[in-house]
């Protein structure tokens, strides 16, 4: 895969993949976390594929503008953690801290996304583990294992052998949003499904869902705004 780069106030960087099926030329915003592809049939140029995104630059600016610019976590950047917005800043010490209304990290600058997106994780590590072991006792019931993924499709998932799953990424949603998605997933544990049995399990351990369901059908995809990769 290339990449082609807009220039202008946001860049915007265009993924390009080849396709042996695909007949023409198509161009599409991911809705989840903004970023933008261009997919090539094998028999145009990538030269044909950067007009083709020059000519849509409109159109992608102003799709792009509807559902928030991705955002490069770098110094400056306004990060979330736990739904309270902090500006990242350079910090001293070993450690990233939160200061007032500043995200400190230490280190060069070509390493603060990498190492913040360390500390957010060990972070959401420790906040779904102590709901999960909540919720679990609530329930009667033990899980097997937690693991972390940066998943775009689902928030959290729970295996027939009691593993649960969860994304990182909820660490920086509101606490209760992050507790309720433990809920849900520790409920599975006693119905493997979403019958009225299930929801009742969920309004059992954490009380009223529906709001932090539907903040998540709302807002979830912001969470995927934040690249600490690129």
């Amino acid at each position: 895969m290339g990449h082609i780069r807009l220039s202008g106030n946001p860049v915007i960087d265009v993924i390009v993949r080849r396709s042996a099926r695909a007949r023409r030329l198509s161009l599409r915003v991911s809705s989840l976390d903004g970023r933008v592809t261009l997919t090539l049939p094998t028999s145009v140029s990538e030269r044909e594929g950067a007009a083709f995104v020059r000519d849509k630059e409109d159109w992608l600016r102003e799709n792009l503008a509807k559902q928030g610019m991705p955002v490069p976590v770098a110094i400056g950047a306004t990060v979330p953690v736990e739904g309270v917005p902090l500006v990242v800043r350079s910090g001293a010490g070993r450690s990233v801290r939160i200061e007032g209304n500043a995200l400190l990290v230490p280190g060069p600058e070509e390493r603060v996304a990498a190492r913040l997106k360390g500390w957010l994780r060990t972070r959401a590590r420790d906040r779904l583990a102590e709901a999960s072991d909540r919720y679990a006792a609530a329930l009667g019931r033990p899980y097997s294992r937690l693991t972390l993924r940066d998943t775009r499709s689902r928030w959290g998932s729970c295996t027939h052998d009691g593993g649960l799953m969860y994304s990182w990424r909820l660490i920086l949603a509101w606490p209760e949003v992050l507790d309720y998605v433990a809920a849900h997933e520790v409920a599975h544990l006693a119905e493997m499904n979403h019958s009225p049995a299930f929801w009742a399990q969920v309004e059992r351990l954490y009380g009223d869902w529906k709001p932090s369901r539907n903040w998540l059908r709302k807002h979830g995809h912001e969470l995927h705004r934040y690249r600490f990769d690129d």
